[in-house]
């Protein structure tokens, strides 16, 4: 099959080649025959056994288009309906470790094409994509990776997967004339397992074909998080090859002094180094961001000129050496980029400058400052259930903050540097039949004001202390809608403003423990009507065990506010108690979500004469 491609050309030949090789694959393999062609040393009765667990899902490839709006053209002309990008992780850190580079710098992205199959299920053609509009950066590896075809795979679905389905397919993959384990991971944008599988190149007895054709690669997906087949396929991929397997020979070293990575089953203690050091990582983003490191650097792939390391620590007033030993260590973990003896900014690392849109700067010196001094009263607080915080600086933290202007103000910069998980709940609700809105403990106001702004119909009510009600009327002042807003200085234990048709609880109730929950839930229902509308925005526990950042936040509740973060169920529960009927539960960024509940109405007294 040639892909025809109309002036002007979107895709070079190679991958145009690429891409039809894939497409000729999914639609003309079944299950049967894919597992045939990549494992002939198998027996039938393996392969059956195999079959019966897996199905042909996709063929995947690997292109570098100019952008990924062209690519996008480009397949929707073959004809293929093609779905919304998605962010690659796995293959993404593949390709970064393949070129030696920060994976934050590479945006690897998927995009899926159904491809029609006459009398069968449809498949797939799963495209990765690496713009390549930066050809001086990206050009290199567009050139190796097309020539390697490291990602070009065929994949097979696991609908029903558990770990003992998962153990029993490696060892039949990996068996005796079938292949090797080659990496994987867990891709959490879409909470699937991966895990890789290659025949060695060129012949089926190991010997380098006449034209140098890579193995062949073999994809299982799974949905869900397998720990335990991550872990035993991780330490297969390095595990040390022996005659009695389908892997290759090891290389001799070319020198003595040129290191050899270790094998075996290390990773577990390799995760769990990088766990116990993880308050290093909080404290030198700290560092950076008090020093200010991400104000004087470019963004990765600008022409700015970055300083060299002297030079930026004269600009921020550290020793050179020191500096560059904490700039090493920023850029290993993800927040700079190397050039040379220069760095720039990855894109996390970006989020580190004073200036960027909604920097998490004043975050990263909240959590590394107050917040990291308290954890380490965990102990105490695991032990005894009582507030870390509060045993170390003898007061809990919203009276601590409130006594210190200055922490006062990081706390609040820090609260609104989150503000992301607030952007799609304008469009998430139906507030055309309301009229005025109350936001309970609403901040800086940043919720209210894009609920205002989006229906200016619409009158709001900020509850808050008196000393952030300044910010929040500031903050709504700059968002035109001021002019429509009431500013109440009260303290939402005591009383809540009456009169609205939808209430906001927003981050409030995870500093709070159930008791205190429910007299708030109980307060903000007495002052509603029936009917009207109460919007919760907190992150939830998962209850399937998925990623979420609720987990460590919990502990974080625990540890410096006493309270903590709960699954819907249990929000389920405190609302229905205090007199709400929970509704639907959105997702939000940042790992938040929307509850949404209503005012049950007062059961209707009886009229029935008495006996």
């Amino acid at each position: 099959m040639t892909i025809r491609q109309n002036a002007p050309v979107r895709l070079c030949q190679e991958d145009a080649d690429a891409l039809a090789d894939a497409l000729e694959r999914a639609r003309g393999h079944d299950t049967g025959t894919a597992l045939r062609l990549l494992l002939p040393g198998l027996g039938e009765a393996e392969r059956s056994a195999a079959a019966a667990h897996c199905a042909l899902a996709h063929v995947a490839v690997m292109v570098f288009p100019p952008s990924i709006g062209l690519l996008r053209t480009a397949l929707t002309d073959l004809g293929l309906t093609v779905g919304p990008p998605t962010p690659s992780t796995v293959v993404r850190e593949r390709v970064a470790r393949r070129h030696g580079l920060d994976p934050a710098g590479l945006d690897v992205v998927i995009l899926r094409a159904a491809v029609p199959v006459a009398g069968g299920n449809p498949r797939e053609v799963e495209v990765f994509a690496l713009a390549t509009d930066d050809g001086a950066r990206h050009g290199p590896i567009a050139a190796r990776e097309r020539a390697e075809r490291n990602e070009s795979h065929v994949a097979f679905g696991v609908p029903d997967a558990d770990e003992v389905v998962l153990a029993g397919l490696r060892a039949l993959l990996t068996g005796p004339g079938a292949m090797r384990a080659d990496g994987g991971g867990h891709n959490a944008h879409e909470d699937t397992t991966v895990l890789y599988f290659r025949t060695p190149p060129g012949e089926p007895d190991g010997t380098a074909s006449p034209s140098g054709e890579q193995g062949q690669r073999l994809e299982l997906g799974a949905p869900g998080r397998f720990e335990s087949a991550l872990t035993a396929h991780t330490a297969a991929t390095h595990a040390p090859w022996t005659p009695d397997t389908p892997d290759h020979s090891p290389a001799e070293p070319t020198a003595l002094t040129e290191p050899t990575a270790l094998t075996g089953p290390t990773e577990p203690a390799r995760r769990l180094l990088e766990l116990m050091t993880g308050a290093w990582a909080t404290q030198a983003v700290a560092v950076a961001a008090e020093l200010g490191v991400a104000d004087h650097l470019p963004a990765t792939g600008t022409p700015d000129e970055a300083p060299a390391v002297p030079e930026l620590a004269e600009r921020v007033g550290a020793r050179p050496d020191p500096l560059a030993r904490l700039l090493r260590y920023l850029a290993a973990l993800g927040l700079l980029e190397r050039r040379g003896d220069t760095y720039a900014l990855s894109a996390t690392g970006r989020l580190l400058r004073e200036d960027a849109p909604r920097s998490l700067r004043p975050l990263a010196l909240l959590y590394g400052g107050p917040f990291y001094r308290s954890f380490a009263e965990l102990a105490h607080s695991v032990r005894t259930g009582g507030d870390g915080f509060a045993r170390l600086h003898g007061r809990g933290h919203f009276d601590h903050f409130a006594a210190d202007p200055r922490l006062a103000d990081l706390f609040e910069r820090a609260m609104a540097a989150s503000a992301e998980m607030f952007d799609p709940i304008p469009g998430l609700v139906d507030l055309s039949t309301a009229s005025v809105v109350v936001d309970v403990a609403g901040g800086n106001g940043a919720l209210l004001a894009g609920i205002l702004t989006r229906h200016p119909h619409l009158r709001g009510v900020l509850l808050e202390r008196s000393g952030t009600l300044e910010a929040a009327r500031e903050r709504l002042a700059r968002a035109g809608c001021a002019d429509r807003c009431t500013f109440v200085a009260g303290d939402f234990t005591t009383s809540v403003p009456t009169g609205g048709d939808v209430y906001l609880l927003s981050r409030v109730l995870h500093d709070w423990d159930d008791e205190t929950c429910a007299a708030l839930l109980r307060r903000c229902a007495a002052a509603m009507a029936p009917g009207a509308r109460l919007l919760l925005v907190e992150r939830l526990l998962p209850e399937d065990g998925r990623p979420s950042l609720a987990p460590a936040w919990d502990v974080h509740m625990l540890c410096n506010v006493g309270g903590r973060e709960r699954t819907a169920a249990h929000y389920g529960r405190l609302l229905t108690a205090a007199g709400f009927t929970p509704g639907a539960v959105s997702p939000l960024p940042l790992d938040a979500h929307l509850i949404r509940a209503r005012r049950t109405p007062s059961p209707e007294p009886s009229h029935a004469p008495h006996p």
